[in-house]
């Protein structure tokens, strides 16, 4: 297929700038479609030299004809759609959760469709949310394949997402892999119902002190291992649809806590230790290792030790401070 172009929805959110900043360090055109302009994620993350080289297109997903004029305008080779709105949001506004979500989800499919033999690969972000309680799987690890019962409006968006992927191979061998995210963790991770765990490395960094609202286990994801995983699925060119589980560490909130004050021991950090995360924590991973030989997977004390870092440069240039603890 020639030069690679890789249009990233959604790529003002966390995730969505750890894929950005990956493809510019592999030397590959990145091309951001987004409603939003807020790049406040993209800049902790890229200088002005490296973020004057991204192609930006302003445009929703919820409108199909937006996606296919972004698809037509970049000429993009391959997609990776992260755009949604996250579980308190969803709850909030279940309309236009399930219009940004589901509605948007298929807008995209169908434009890559549309879009003929342009787009050589797509990834997709689903959810462990789609799994549903944790109590409900009793057998650990926990397959791709099994019943999912969804009991949150974000979960069942993201079912339903799966299932449009499915669909849209079988009546039109538009291939895909979505990736289901559980516990993820970073630099940029602002937003949503566990990135307690990213701000309390902020406070730790910034040296203030920051209770995060849940403990017990949990599957952690580093964020740029997460981003780097999306690259790989929409490389692999997946003939079907295909969704996996994403590649994790399975841990405790005590053990991230303690890992965060070996290396910052002046942090003041505590956790909510009887309120458990509503997910499944343990999960197989064989149909990511299918479709990628290498999946990456940096050790905890490293991938702390790396957002730790980058927080503190961050907070020594005055790019972040304490009030992003709010």
């Amino acid at each position: 297929m020639g030069e690679e172009k890789f249009l990233v929805t959604g790529a003002m959110g966390c995730i969505g700038a750890w894929v950005v900043r990956n493809l510019l360090r592999d030397g590959v055109e990145a091309i951001i479609f987004d409603q939003s302009d807020n790049d406040q994620r993209l800049k902790l993350l890229l200088n002005k030299r490296a973020l004057a080289k991204v192609q930006y297109i302003q445009g929703s997903i919820t409108n199909l004809d937006d996606i296919k004029k972004a698809l037509h305008q970049s000429g993009a080779t391959h997609v990776i759609h992260l755009a949604a709105l996250q579980f308190p949001f969803c709850n909030a506004d279940p309309g236009l959760g399930a219009q940004v979500n589901v509605v948007g989800t298929a807008n995209v499919f169908e434009a890559i469709r549309s879009a003929g033999n342009q787009i050589g690969g797509m990834s997709y972000a689903s959810s462990i949310a789609a799994y549903g309680p944790d109590h409900l799987y009793p057998q650990k690890p926990l397959q791709e394949d099994v019943p999912l019962h969804p009991d949150t409006f974000y979960g069942t968006y993201k079912q339903t997402n799966e299932n449009t992927a499915r669909v849209f191979w079988k009546e039109w061998k538009v291939g895909s892999v979505g990736l289901r995210p559980a516990t993820i963790y970073g630099v940029a991770r602002d937003q949503g119902l566990t990135a307690g765990l990213s701000k309390a490395t902020l406070a730790a960094a910034v040296e203030q002190p920051f209770h995060i609202s849940f403990g017990g286990p949990t599957a952690f994801q580093y964020v740029d291992d997460t981003a780097r995983i999306f690259i790989d699925a929409a490389r692999a060119a997946w003939k079907g649809a295909i969704v996996c589980n994403m590649h994790n560490i399975v841990t405790d909130v005590r053990e991230f806590v303690e890992t965060l004050q070996g290396l910052a021991p002046n942090a003041q950090i505590t956790y909510e230790k009887n309120s458990k995360l509503p997910f499944p924590v343990d999960f197989d991973c064989k149909n990511l290792r299918r479709i990628i030989p290498t999946v990456p997977l940096t050790p905890l004390t490293e991938a702390v030790g790396k957002t730790l870092d980058l927080f503190r440069k961050l907070a020594s240039e005055g790019r972040v401070n304490s009030e992003q603890l709010e």
